[in-house]
């Protein structure tokens, strides 16, 4: 393949793409996506990637900037892959989502829905309290880079802060760097997942601060690397975790047993999980999510409720508080088992769990055969087509779909309303990952 020109060129934007970069237009007719770039601006751009039907690109110097320009918080903003729109305003951000949602229902589903729903919004810094931190040991450097990817996936960003990540794990960045740096296993340490519940005690009286690393090593570690990390854990008060192999290897290396948990006082519950455990990555996002749920689904006191992708029960529990029965299904027999737990550990009675993958055949499953009264659903990207094909769908009076892929939410609102008569009486979007590109949205359906 031939080198790419990367000599700057002018462009004008007129539009965003569903992944945050400005759209333009070569002379000869040829779309060009520019990272960094806003509607209505003219930027000097230099070529990055070249594909049959369009064009990459970043920006370079921007010549007319848009009004709803604003300077990024982070120094890494544009090299660091963790945010893409910190440069855009934050209700232009959530206006641009909503245009991806409402674009993906009219190209894909063929759809609009009745009513839109005002977006759905909370704190949009320093709220991301999961996620997964690369680790790679740069010989030229002689520094262990310990962060998100850069733009380009193949190199580790070089970072100092963050401020999409919870201020008390952001802050410890350089110094999580450091300790990896100091280790022996250094070169063998490819990653460090994060995730943080409220704070807690200790087995041992030892307090931490709720917040949980999961250290990825690939060999056995020395006393003294092991020595290391509890010494960090004790200093800031995080619990650490060991995972040599599979996920079924995560085990605590201090506290001896931490208690990880989150609560949602609205519904008097608290969440155990465990370290790898799926959460909803925006604690307050999450809970005013679960609310308008629950108002759209509007359950009654009698109504026996289907939740499907229940993971640890995150919608389900709320339910329990509210309708004679509700029924968790999940893929992750792991999850299920949590479920199960954090209904017993609550003292609720009227909620059951069940393992399935509901992307294959249902045909055995008992629950299958239940009679309910509403559904709500919160599949991962791939949507939930595979399922809302096999059940029988006429029982339902409402069906309330959390969805973080509006493409697939879009799909299947074309099947339920083009092929099972449903009507899509509303829709809106949630900001879950302020300043990502990433779309979390709602869709409530009525036959």
């Amino acid at each position: 393949m031939a080198r790419i020109d990367q000599t700057p060129f002018e462009v004008l934007i007129t539009d965003l793409t569903h992944d945050g970069r400005g759209v333009a237009r070569r002379p000869d007719g040829k779309a060009v996506f520019v990272a960094g770039a806003l509607p209505g601006e003219r930027v000097m751009a230099s070529q990055t990637g070249r594909h049959r039907s369009f064009d990459e690109a970043k920006t370079v110097e921007v010549l007319d900037a848009a009004p709803e320009r604003v300077a990024p918080r982070c120094a890494h903003f544009g090299v660091c892959s963790g945010c893409a729109m910190q440069h855009y305003d934050e209700e232009k951000q959530i206006l641009a989502k909503q245009r991806v949602l409402m674009e993906n229902f009219e190209r894909i589903g063929h759809v609009a829905p009745e009513r839109i729903l005002p977006p759905l919004v909370d704190t949009s810094w320093g709220y991301r309290r999961k996620g997964r931190f690369s680790v790679r040991r740069v010989e030229k450097k002689d520094k262990t880079l310990v962060g998100f990817r850069e733009t380009d996936p193949r190199f580790v960003a070089d970072i100092r802060e963050c401020h999409t990540v919870m201020p008390q794990i952001a802050s410890k960045l350089p110094e999580l760097a450091a300790l990896v740096d100091g280790m022996q296993a250094r070169r063998e340490i490819p990653q460090i997942e994060f995730i943080a519940g409220d704070v807690q005690d200790g087995s041992n009286g030892d307090a931490f601060s709720g917040v949980a690393l999961t250290i990825r090593h690939l060999v056995p570690l020395t006393e003294g690397d092991r020595e290391a990390l509890v010494a960090f854990g004790k200093a800031h008060g995080f619990a650490v975790f060991l995972q040599p192999g599979g996920l079924d290897t995560v085990h605590p290396l201090w506290p001896e047993a931490p208690k990880l948990a989150f609560s949602l006082p609205q519904w008097n519950l608290e969440f155990l999980f465990r370290p790898l455990d799926f959460i909803q990555v925006n604690a307050g996002l999450n809970g005013k999510m679960i609310q308008l749920a629950l108002d759209l689904l509007d359950p009654r006191p009698e109504d026996r409720v289907l939740d499907l992708f229940a993971g640890l029960g995150n919608f389900t529990l709320p339910l329990a508080r509210q309708v004679r029965e509700v029924v968790g299904v999940e893929g992750e027999a792991g999850l299920v088992r949590r479920a199960r737990e954090n209904a017993a550990h609550n003292g609720i009675a009227n909620a059951q769990f069940h393992a399935a993958d509901l992307a294959k055949d249902l045909s055995g499953e008992s629950w299958m055969k239940e009679p309910f009264d509403k559904l709500l659903l919160d599949p991962p990207r791939s949507g939930a087509d595979v399922v809302l094909a096999q059940l029988p769908l006429k029982q339902f009076d409402r069906i309330v779909y959390v969805s973080c892929h509006p493409a697939s939410l879009a799909r299947d609102a074309g099947f339920l309303v083009k092929e099972r008569g449903w009507k899509l009486k509303a829709a809106g979007v949630m900001d879950m990952f302020p300043h990502t590109a990433h779309v979390e949205s709602i869709a409530l359906f009525e036959r």
